[in-house]
């Protein structure tokens, strides 16, 4: 997977001519995943509440333009996805585990979207940047059609990882930045009343 733009060093990227690549991470940097699950700054802030976390990246994937800005990919005609790059230490939660909490995000039965957000942007996947990522992507999701508690169709897609471009930097973080803008969208978006309504849970809380 290619990420353009430099985002630090400390997220051990190899930068060449402005490009940056996951393949030349060390043994020592963490691992990395890739998921969009509707606004980028709700799974942002879901993913780094888990143990073993160590960062989580907002960005834009899939598309077909090149370096979009957050302006281009809401007007829907870029096809690109809001999705975050979430790194963790697997030596502390795994690549399955996290995976698993995935699902319990989001609204995964929603083809249009999340919540009150509709169109490409907003649609739920995951992004496999190896054939043993998506094994793990792959089991994951059948063991959710086998045990999810409600009758509804999962649409969401396992695709293979595109280059991630990062957001803009008001967007990183925004639910630190913006607490109580973020507080009130999240609520009036319906997204947790939603995925409660699905799982009998918000997966989220148990961190909170």
């Amino acid at each position: 997977m290619i990420i353009r733009n430099a985002l630090s060093s400390a997220l051990g990227l190899l930068l060449l001519s402005g490009v940056a690549t996951f393949s030349s991470v060390s043994q020592a940097a963490p691992q990395t995943m890739i998921v969009a699950g509707g606004c980028f700054w709700c799974v942002e802030s879901d993913f780094e509440l888990v143990p073993g976390v160590s960062d989580v990246v907002s960005g834009y994937t899939g598309g077909h333009t090149e370096n979009p800005s957050y302006g281009q990919v809401s007007s829907k005609k870029t096809g690109h996805f809001e999705a975050v790059v979430i790194h963790f230490d697997d030596d502390i939660v795994s690549l399955k585990t996290l995976a698993d909490y995935y699902w319990k995000t989001i609204d995964p039965t929603d083809a249009s979207g999340q919540f009150c957000d509709k169109g490409s942007p907003y649609k739920t996947a995951m992004f496999y940047q190896d054939e043993q990522q998506k094994a793990v992507f792959e089991a994951s999701l059948a063991k959710v059609e086998k045990s999810k508690p409600f009758n509804d169709a999962i649409v969401t897609e396992i695709l293979p990882a595109k280059t991630f471009y990062p957001a803009e930097d008001y967007h990183q973080s925004y639910y630190t930045k913006n607490p109580i803008r973020y507080s009130f969208y999240r609520a009036s978006c319906g997204r947790d009343n939603r995925i409660e309504s699905l799982w009998g849970e918000v997966a989220s809380h148990q961190y909170h």
